[in-house]
């Protein structure tokens, strides 16, 4: 019996190491390839932002992709191929910020995939829950223009 429970304390502490060295790996990359453009929180000086923070950058995200698996496929893809009709930020972000460069020979798709995968498990904080609106109604979110529609209960900007 107590063999048993050795083994399985010493099989889940191995398999709490690996998801923390994961995830050690994931900050890692994040910081050496995201960070410099994309801080993680929404600083206080908002002056200096090269593009948009990943808490809000996430948010929208998810307001689009409900699964991990369709965040991470679309983080990939659109890191590699950016492109203004897959732009999840608002138009008046990619005004101010323009379009994320391509990303290819920065990073490659595995760090991208392992990256997006701690951006899905991170951001926004434990808790978020996207603002629901009814079908058609302008949103009122703090910053947002009057073209700015819900569709599918959710902000879209309309194109």
């Amino acid at each position: 019996m107590k063999l048993k429970l050795t083994l399985l304390s010493v099989g889940a502490l191995m398999a709490l190491t690996s998801i923390l060295n994961a995830s050690e790996v994931a900050v890692s990359l994040f910081d050496a390839k995201c960070a410099v453009c994309h801080v993680k929180m929404k600083p206080a000086d908002k002056s200096k932002m090269m593009a948009p923070a990943v808490m809000g950058l996430m948010r929208h995200v998810k307001m689009k992709y409900t699964s991990k698996e369709d965040v991470v496929d679309f983080i990939t893809e659109y890191a590699l191929n950016p492109n203004k009709d897959k732009a999840v930020c608002m138009p008046q972000k990619i005004k101010r910020f323009g379009l994320m460069p391509s990303q290819k020979g920065n990073v490659s798709k595995e760090e991208l995939q392992t990256i997006a995968a701690w951006m899905y498990e991170n951001f926004p904080a434990k808790g978020f829950k996207a603002k629901m609106h009814k079908e058609g109604q302008s949103c009122g979110a703090k910053g947002m223009s009057k073209e700015m529609k819900c569709q599918a209960g959710k902000c879209q900007g309309n194109k």
